[in-house]
Parts: structure tokens; sequence; C-alpha cells
């Protein structure tokens, strides 16, 4: 099946809000811990081996990375991967101008459409998931949250994730999270639920298709 997303191409990076490009196409923001394989799955999810990098060190890298989505003399869409979070050895300097870059483009990007959030199966919302999840919860935008990895539990182990991520996005709503909040399996090695991301990824970029998720 073809899919919106396998037509990406990197577009630019940026390391400062004064440089995001000043450009009117929906974004999708991909955000995840350092090692909860945000990389692969945006790889898999576009169908290309090497279209984004993670360093081999994580934590390093520092820079909002955009891909261009659909015909390469007419983009009709951007995919933005974040900076991985959540290493204790990155210098106090770098870790406050991410906090600041990250915090302000996810709260003030007027193109943002939504987040997809990365959680690795096997420890959902730690407490930096949660930080995203707070930065991200006064624009009243939709985030869904791939839980990565999900081949490496059983499947009674992928039932209980899912329903521990269930029962935690349903406590934002009780807090008022104005938000779509929703969750599903993931396994970029396995291709466990790339269909369902593809098809929830690209209702958010194309209005009028319907979404696929997981509801909390």
């Amino acid at each position: 099946m073809a899919f919106l997303l396998h037509q990406a191409r990197f577009f630019t990076t940026v390391n400062h809000l004064r440089d995001l490009p000043a450009t009117p196409q929906p974004e999708i923001a991909f955000a995840g811990r350092s090692n909860a394989g945000k990389s692969t799955a945006i790889n898999v999810l576009c169908n290309q081996k090497q279209l984004a990098f993670a360093s081999k060190t994580p934590g390093r890298t520092q820079h909002i990375n955009y891909f261009s989505v659909g015909p390469a003399d007419e983009p009709v869409a951007h995919v933005v991967d974040l900076p991985g979070y959540g290493y204790a050895e990155v210098p106090g300097a770098a870790k406050a101008h991410w906090e600041a870059l990250l915090s302000t483009y996810l709260q003030s990007r007027a193109q943002l459409r939504g987040m997809i959030l990365m959680m690795d199966a096997r420890r959902p919302l730690t407490e930096l998931d949660r930080r995203m999840i707070e930065w991200f919860a006064p624009t009243g935008k939709p985030i869904h949250a791939l839980l990565t990895k999900c081949d490496k539990l059983t499947r009674q182990e992928c039932v209980n994730t899912l329903r521990a991520a269930q029962k935690g996005f349903a406590e934002y709503k009780a807090a008022g999270y104005q938000g779509e909040l929703s969750a599903q399996l993931f396994s970029s090695l396995k291709r466990i639920g790339l269909d369902e991301a593809h098809v929830l990824i690209e209702s958010w970029l194309i209005p009028g298709e319907s979404s696929v998720g997981v509801d909390a």
C-alpha cells in the first residue's frame, strides 16, 4: 500500500527558533526519549533506511530535523524529528537550550498538527514523557503514542502496557486536557502497527481522512 509518508526527503535542520522555516504546510512532530526507537520508526514509516539518523552518542543530537512529504516539486507537509531526550550526560547548557527550543516549538508552532510520542513499551509514561505531554497540553492538539519495541514483550505484557498508557492518558483527560490522546503498540522490527500509524498520521495531514487509533 502506498502512503504519503513514503514520499519523504530531507528538507532542513535548525538549532534556533529563529531558523524555523517559514513554510505554510502542516507539520507532524515526532518526539521520544533517547533510545526509544524514534529514528528507526521514522525510517520505517517513511519506507526508507537512512532518512532519520540516530546519534551514536545518545542525547547528542540537539537539532530539529525537517523532512518534506509529498511530491518533490510541491510538498504537502513536513515530518519534524525532534531531539531525543533523557540522558544525564548532556551538559547543562545544552540541556537548557534543548528544553527552551523544544518547549517553545511545541507550544507556539502554528503549523503543528499533532505530536507522535515514542515511548518504549517496556517503560511507558516516564517522568520525561509526561513533561513532553505537559508542554504540549496547552495547545489542545492531539498526541498519539507509539509504544515501540513491543516485539520484546509477551502478548500479555503488550496488553498490560497498552492499558497502562491508556490509563495515564485518561488521567490527563480527567484533568482537563482538551486534545485527543491515543496509543497503540508498535514495532519497527516486526512492522507491528505500521498501517495503523500511517492512517492516523495522514488523517492529521490530510483533512477529511478518518483517523485510526486506540483512544484512551
